[in-house]
């Protein structure tokens, strides 16, 4: 299945003004071909083909969003002051901040060209292959906690990231909770009284998985990192809780096992306990006890799962891709509750 499709009746916007705009930093003068990502369940992101140049534009979606993590600028920010020294960053084309060209800001950078791989993978790619994945999924996340955190100084509050964090997802999560869903009291409470303090600040990314990230496996190597919006500075083994929350294991129950979407299964992909021990291996970073990461990135998926369900009950989207995501959160709420029983 092709990676876009056609732009979907609600998330349609003005190419042609769009156009007027980005023509002084592109310079084409006709109108570009646009598809939408399938991917992208939090921003919008678009396909524009240009004749021999691809672009991609993000922008946020239609109704109740959560301001950090629908914030172009930000994200723009982010992004621009990470590529030069984590090249792994799409190059930025340009930021818009005038409302009236398409309803929204929106940002545009160039497309990186690679695989990205979702729930299953094509026949041809090898044992070797996998192996690769698995190795430069790690090592890329230990070198972006190791980026100096001083470029994004304006992101770091300072010590108590793991505090906020947990305040601030348990506040979304009441604030988006429909009554087809757990009310989750009881990890909140849970994670609350168990909090450890901070280990380091780092630059972390929020949303580290492989279908984020942009494989030449020609090369052996990653070519690129998708979907900064949630980056920041914070806590690096919060991160790492995070990513490991999308991380199925091939003995994982079959509940759990159903939302997998990205390839953590195969053979020669490690587990979950092995991720963790390499993690710690490369970074230096000790960690006596990974549970309280594990079962915060439980749960703050289910609260970002969460916050598309309600938007999809409200109607605010018809994407189909979220019509079961009331049953993911349930999952996850009940896996999380699991850890803690």
């Amino acid at each position: 299945m092709s990676d876009v499709t056609a732009v979907r009746e609600e998330d349609r916007f003005d190419v042609a003004a769009m156009h007027a705009w980005l023509r002084g930093y592109v310079g084409f003068d006709e109108l570009p071909e646009v598809m939408q990502f399938r991917s992208g369940a939090s921003n919008l992101t678009y396909l524009l083909k240009y004749p021999g140049r691809e672009l991609v534009l993000r922008r946020p979606p239609v109704g109740m969003k959560a301001a950090s993590a629908h914030d172009m600028k930000r994200e723009f920010l982010i992004q621009s002051r990470l590529q030069p020294v984590y090249p792994l960053v799409p190059s930025m084309v340009a930021l818009c901040d005038d409302q009236s060209v398409i309803g929204s800001d929106f940002y545009v950078m160039d497309r990186v060209i690679g695989d990205i791989f979702r729930r299953d993978i094509p026949e041809s790619v090898t044992a070797a292959d996998v192996s690769v994945m698995a190795d430069s999924l790690i090592n890329g996340l230990v070198q972006l906690h190791a980026v100096d955190a001083s470029i994004l100084s304006e992101l770091n509050k300072g010590h108590g990231y793991v505090q906020r964090q947990v305040e601030g997802w348990s506040k979304r999560y009441r604030n988006a909770l429909t009554d087809d869903v757990p009310n989750g009291e009881k990890v909140m409470a849970w994670l609350d009284a168990n909090r450890p303090d901070d280990v380091d600040s780092c630059v972390i990314h929020g949303d580290w998985r492989i279908d984020n990230v942009v494989f030449d496996l020609e090369q052996a190597r990653i070519v690129g990192v998708l979907d900064w919006e949630l980056a920041t500075v914070g806590d690096p083994l919060m991160d790492l809780g995070s990513a490991l929350a999308y991380w199925v294991d091939r003995d994982d129950e079959p509940a759990f096992a159903s939302l997998r979407r990205q390839p953590s299964h195969l053979p020669g992909m490690p587990t979950r306990e092995e991720f963790v021990a390499r993690y710690v291996q490369l970074s230096g970073r000790a960690c006596a006890d990974f549970t309280f990461y594990e079962v915060f990135g439980l749960f703050r998926l289910a609260v970002i799962i969460q916050q598309i369900w309600a938007r999809y009950r409200a109607g605010q989207t018809t994407n189909p891709a979220f019509a079961g995501f009331g049953d993911a959160v349930n999952t996850l709420i009940n896996r999380a509750e699991g850890k803690i029983a």
